[in-house]
């Protein structure tokens, strides 16, 4: 019998009291093992990127705040919520890593996830949904529905249920392709089609009750490492 696959999971990182602590929801984990890898969280150091790729077999780039938009050429909007800049640098760095030695790798972003995906490969984004999008509220510790772009896409995100959490999002995809949509338009979920699994999604999978469009997408993850 072969090995199960190791899925390497980001961690966030925060800082009280002049200490820095990382953590991550369980359920990640849990989702990544009810798929058949094993889930091992990532501690955000960059200089063990090299031996991460040489490790891992997938990777799930989790939720958080939001990203710092000047290494994006914009300034930050004042209403935003920073990551932490260590794991911004890590996460940009392991993504970069990724596709310039192991685009093959799969590789899940979740919310956040999804948004860095998006801006390395020039996207753009809305920094605060209240400023534009009447249904903001609907985006936030919300259950709302998405919709697949075309029959193609519709074969991993079907339209359903999912729940997200944020107060950001893509305004466009850059080089990524954008398979689903909300009803009010928000960009629910990109692609790279020249690589066998780089999705990104801006709802939380690992929270979505939806089979299909939650623990689905850690199926089709782990999946991927065996194709």
């Amino acid at each position: 019998m072969p090995s199960p696959p190791l899925i390497g999971i980001t961690l966030d990182v925060v800082e009280t009291d002049h200490r820095k602590v990382v953590n991550a929801g369980l359920a990640y984990a849990e989702r990544v093992s009810n798929a058949g890898g094993v889930p091992v969280f990532l501690a955000p150091i960059a200089a063990r990127i090299p031996e991460y790729l040489r490790t891992f077999d997938a990777f799930v780039f989790t939720g958080g705040d939001d990203p710092k938009m000047e290494p994006f050429g914009i300034t930050t909007h004042p209403k935003a919520k920073p990551l932490h800049p260590i794991r911004q640098e890590f996460e940009v760095g392991l993504l970069k890593s990724l596709s310039d030695r192991r685009p093959h790798a799969p590789v899940l972003g979740v919310c956040l996830g999804m948004q860095l995906m998006t801006l390395l490969s020039g996207g753009k984004m809305d920094q605060h949904l209240p400023d534009s999008l009447a249904s903001h509220e609907h985006h936030k510790h919300h259950a709302h529905p998405v919709f697949p772009c075309d029959a193609d896409a519709a074969r991993l995100i079907p339209t359903g249920q999912v729940w997200s959490n944020h107060r950001q999002a893509m305004l466009g995809a850059g080089l990524l392709r954008v398979i689903a949509k909300s009803d009010d338009g928000v960009i629910e979920a990109v692609d790279d089609p020249a690589r066998p699994f780089y999705v990104g999604v801006q709802w939380h999978p690992e929270r979505t009750e939806d089979s299909r469009l939650g623990q689905g997408l850690f199926d089709a993850l782990v999946r991927a490492t065996r194709d």
